[in-house]
């Protein structure tokens, strides 16, 4: 009876991470480029059970076997495993900030590995000096003119250098290359991912690599189509309706635990106080 505990208190565990993750991704459905979790639920291994030293069926005449005879089959729960992000393009929308620049994917290589397609990446540099990587192309200039993101992290460009800008009236062509003044400050750097389904999920949007190995550069790479739009922004891929069916389907799943655990707590409880008491 107490592996029927063990089992209803994995599904409540379960429902209740998954109903975390899901409450994560509601919470950030307006924040810009932001990319939703799937999670991912499995079982633990399942237990054979057998009869142990009982070659015999308690039946009118006993009829005996020649092998143990197999009960069957006894589920151990579930649990969450790990809550994988969805790097499916969000919809691209005007701002009419120039600040505001948006990644488009025109053509993403498959991965060999996995079957999925990979992604393009702001570089960023975070506040020790290491870089990351984002879909937020939410930026802003600060004091000192350099290009930086939501969090104040300077925005890379494809030499790895921070860009620095006189003022807001500059140009973003489709290709990344910055112009002030007619003049080319730079070229922001985008970076490819060819698998980002590795990559570790950091908060304010940002990824990075296991190993901290950079990222290779998405514009040396002839496979990866994309462009760069100026003044619009790549808004979150969560979808509220889809993310509030699944946040009720996991309420339901965790109440339905909840209620086998107090069949097993009542069952306990008379097993306890009733069975073999004297009268």
């Amino acid at each position: 009876m107490l592996r029927g505990f063990y089992s209803a208190a994995s599904g409540m565990l379960a429902q209740q991470r998954r109903t975390e993750m899901l409450t994560n991704n509601i919470s950030n459905a307006n924040t810009p480029g932001f990319k939703a979790d799937q999670s991912s639920i499995r079982a633990f291994p399942d237990m054979l059970l057998k009869r142990m030293d009982q070659t015999s069926i308690p039946t009118e005449k006993k009829l005996n076997l020649p092998f143990q005879p197999t009960v069957g089959s006894l589920s151990t729960g579930v649990y969450m495993q790990e809550a994988i992000p969805a790097f499916k393009q969000g919809d691209i929308t005007a701002s009419d900030n120039k600040t505001d620049i948006a990644l488009v994917d025109l053509f993403l290589p498959l991965n060999e590995e996995n079957g999925k397609r990979g992604t393009v990446m702001f570089s960023v540099l975070n506040g020790n000096g290491e870089p990351r990587y984002t879909r937020n192309g939410n930026f802003t200039l600060d004091q000192q003119g350099y290009l930086t993101n939501p969090s104040g992290h300077f925005v890379l460009d494809d030499q790895g250098n921070r860009i620095q800008l006189k003022s807001d009236n500059f140009v973003v062509q489709e290709n990344g290359v910055i112009l002030e003044n007619d003049q080319v400050i730079g070229r922001l750097g985008v970076a490819f991912a060819e698998n980002p389904y590795v990559l570790i999920k950091e908060g304010d949007g940002l990824y990075r690599t296991n190993d901290g190995t950079p990222l290779e550069n998405a514009f040396g790479n002839a496979n990866v189509q994309f462009k760069l739009q100026q003044g619009f922004i790549e808004q979150s891929n969560v979808d509220t309706a889809r993310t509030m069916t699944d946040m009720m389907t996991a309420y339901r799943a965790f109440e339905a635990n909840q209620k086998v655990l107090q069949a097993y707590d009542r069952s306990l409880e008379k097993a306890v106080n009733e069975v073999g008491r004297l009268s």
